[in-house]
């Protein structure tokens, strides 16, 4: 039962999340033999004033 966790930014849409947990299953069927009936894909969304990188909180940052 493999598990494919993602954390990233708050803000993409539902259909984009669709795409992404397709595209995640299709590759791990691919490339790591996975059966899709047994892998899960988790999609955790963090505000961006809840990471920080380099001492800077996502939401002060002002790189993309």
């Amino acid at each position: 039962m493999p598990v494919v966790t993602v954390q990233m930014f708050e803000g993409r849409t539902l259909d984009q999340k669709r795409k992404l947990v397709r595209a995640i299953t299709d590759a791990m069927i691919e490339h790591a033999q996975a059966r899709p009936d047994g892998l899960h894909v988790v999609l955790q969304e963090i505000p961006k004033e809840n990471w920080g990188r380099a001492g800077v909180l996502g939401s002060d940052r002002t790189d993309p």
